[in-house]
């Protein structure tokens, strides 16, 4: 496989940030990440886009400083999709194969699942993901892979996401205005997912909670099987804003205490200590008890772990999470939130982050869990055979003219050299002939 080939590229549209992103395999099958960069995020609120422009800027900027460093112009990439308005359903359909003495083939299941992006949905919706949970042979349930198996009946159990139409054709929109192709959208649970549970955890029953700014993202997993998606439109954006409005100080200020003092239990903040934080507008600076802090973190927190418990309940999978929940995202770095989830749910609770390898020490940020769904849609993309080329070589400046000898330019070995060698000497042949002719006004007067 080529270099160039060998790369692909994910832009995440986040409500606090978008980032731009650039990986490859390795020889020894470990992604590697080459080339990254992130800007705060415009125009986008709650995983939607509301501001064309603003998006398209923001973009556009993390695309060429990515560019910038990893020598290749991007021509595809994987965009993440999230937002309120995605919602997901289990369905199930079949085909009758002609003959019981052939075996399955990939065109069979091809075939059963083309058919399950012809259900009916709502007008203005579409079909993102259409995921095989597990198959039916006739009588045989449980089957994971068909493909070898004989039998008349073939059926098929389906995981399917559903999104906005306008939603997704807006983001479409800003990546192609940025010069860019949409290679494919992917669920952002979907490539967290990807980029920190562990195949163990899939197998064991697990649930993925993904704390961004603007929504939390959950996905569920048992048997190897993706079970249940769902976006919750609340992050840690609101948080931030509780604390605004309870302290009565600036949005950036709140945020800045959440990060460097919150902690998601009140009850383990110091008590009698406060922060003094600085007054609008050259007014006195306000003092801030952390313990107060942290019951405002605590009470928004708790209603954002009800909101996952609901959807946990509804994917009929709450027995099942025996490697209990994994939190990631920016929103899970919060002091104590493990400790609050596992006091809320029961489970064991661990904060996952991705772990991939970097070609400089300046992209060593890239293991943090705010950067889960980044990496995770290079992941999902690597999943798919590479049939062509999503970067190109970025051209070089054309180097200024230079005075080259005559003799220099008959060396030349390749037939453009040669080419040129003999205009020149035509060139030299007919000006020599000019001068000895005496005709050097009329030279003149002809090139002043």
């Amino acid at each position: 496989m080529s270099q160039r080939n060998n790369i692909l590229a994910a832009i995440d549209i986040g409500t606090t940030k978008i980032v731009t992103i650039a990986g490859r395999m390795n020889e020894a099958g470990k992604l590697e990440i080459i080339g990254m960069s992130k800007t705060p995020s415009k125009g986008v609120k709650r995983g939607v886009v509301l501001n064309i422009e603003e998006a398209v800027s923001a973009i556009r900027y993390t695309v060429e400083e990515v560019q910038k460093q990893i020598g290749f112009q991007i021509r595809e990439a994987y965009v993440g999709i999230a937002g309120q308005h995605i919602s997901s359903l289990q369905n199930r359909g079949y085909i009758l194969r002609d003959s019981y003495e052939e075996e399955i083939t990939r065109e069979d299941t091809e075939k059963l699942l083309a058919e399950m992006f012809k259900i009916s949905i709502q007008p203005g919706e579409e079909i993102i993901h259409v995921i095989p949970q597990s198959y039916v042979v006739d009588n045989e349930t449980g089957v994971k892979n068909p493909i070898g198996m004989f039998g008349k009946r073939l059926e098929g159990n389906y995981h399917i996401v559903i999104g906005q139409t306008s939603s997704a054709r807006t983001i479409e929109r800003c990546v192609n205005r940025c010069g860019i192709k949409v290679k494919q959208m992917i669920l952002e649970p979907l490539a967290s997912a990807a980029s920190v549970l562990t195949e163990d955890e899939i197998e064991a029953g697990v649930a993925l909670v993904d704390i961004g700014g603007g929504t939390t993202d959950i996905a569920v997993y048992y048997d190897d099987i993706i079970k249940h998606t769902a976006v919750i439109p609340f992050g840690g954006n609101v948080i931030t804003k509780d604390i605004m409005e309870g302290c009565s100080i600036l949005n950036k200020h709140a945020e800045l205490l959440k990060i460097q003092y919150g902690s998601a239990l009140g009850d383990l903040a110091e008590e009698g200590k406060v922060v003094a934080v600085p007054g609008i507008s050259g007014r006195e600076p306000k003092e801030v008890s952390l313990r107060s802090l942290a019951y405002i973190i605590q009470s928004r927190m708790e209603e954002i772990i009800d909101a996952i418990v609901y959807q946990l309940e509804g994917s009929d999978c709450m027995e099942k999470l025996t490697a209990g929940i994994v939190i990631t995202g920016g929103g899970s770095q919060l002091r104590h939130l493990p400790q609050l989830f596992k006091f809320h749910t029961g489970f064991d609770v661990r904060i996952g982050k991705p772990e991939v390898l970097v070609n400089r020490e300046a992209l060593k940020e890239v293991n943090h869990p705010m950067y889960s769904t980044s990496v995770g849609l290079l992941y999902k993309g690597f999943e798919k055979p590479i049939l062509e080329d999503t970067v190109t070589k970025v051209p070089e400046k054309e180097p200024e003219p230079a005075l080259v000898e005559f003799e220099e330019e008959k060396d030349v070995e390749s037939e453009t050299g040669k080419k040129r060698t003999s205009l020149l000497n035509n060139i030299l042949d007919k000006v020599g002939k000019i001068f000895d002719d005496d005709a050097d006004k009329t030279f003149e007067k002809q090139n002043p």
